[in-house]
């Protein structure tokens, strides 16, 4: 009985361990990285390395997470993706989905002084946006569009513009200057639906929480061309609404 006590601890010793040497080496590879440049490289070390993060953080917060519609995913080309927006586990939960597409947000400033996260966002290719300056954001969405044409990474980003928590009650007013990535790349718009992450907060760190994030659409770069962004804002608030 206190040999099999001695082991137990003993494995918990390692574990433990092995857990502090994982953070160290976040720590050590966010302190590499210089938080006031912008990177227009998607770093393919970090990348493997915040996948990593972000599978860590699926465990910790007892998450289930599951992707449907993935055989409409345009794989082998780069694309705006869309989707709802009522938790700080969305992108991360779309990110990891879908990393063999690697997707880099357009971000506020907020998001690139996260711990851990913050800094190795940046190497990946995030975006920081101003949102209280219009054009400065425009100089942003021009580079999200520059990244999907040379085929760097595919965007996402969120038409509501932020976290809606009160998703029961429909949708946010779209920012429809978004799909002006879309459109300046010459590129498809992935419409997806995350469901369920608006119940993490509710339901951590008693219950487990199963999430979603579903491939609704992909509309065709074609069919995208030449017409107002409201329009396009106008179907892709249809196809979350009604699904």
């Amino acid at each position: 009985m206190i040999k099999a006590v001695w082991i137990l601890l003993g494995v918990m010793a390692v574990l433990l361990g092995m857990q502090l040497i994982y953070v160290l080496f976040l720590l050590v590879c966010d302190l590499l990285v210089d938080p006031k440049k912008e990177y227009d490289h998607c770093d393919r070390f970090y990348f493997r390395v915040l996948n990593s993060a972000a599978f860590c953080s699926f465990i910790l917060g007892r998450l289930k997470i599951r992707l449907e519609g993935a055989e409409k995913v345009p794989w082998d080309q780069r694309f705006l993706l869309v989707s709802n927006h009522c938790s700080n586990f969305d992108p991360i939960i779309t990110w990891y989905l879908l990393r063999k597409n690697n997707i880099a947000f357009v971000s506020k400033k907020e998001n690139f002084k996260v711990p851990l996260f913050g800094r190795m966002i940046r190497k990946c290719a995030f975006l920081e946006i101003d949102r209280e300056d219009p054009r400065e954001s425009v100089k942003t969405l021009m580079k999200a569009a520059e990244l999907i044409r040379r085929d760097e990474a595919s965007v996402g980003v969120y038409p509501e513009g932020t976290r809606n928590r009160t998703p029961e009650k429909g949708l946010l007013p779209f920012h429809n200057g978004v799909f002006k990535i879309a459109q300046m790349a010459k590129a498809p718009v992935v419409v997806a639906k995350l469901r369920g992450t608006d119940q993490i907060r509710k339901r951590y760190p008693w219950r487990r929480t199963k999430v979603c994030l579903e491939i609704l659409t992909v509309i065709p770069a074609e069919e995208i061309a030449g017409i107002r962004t409201s329009e396009i804002g106008e179907r892709v608030a249809k196809l979350l609404t009604d699904s």
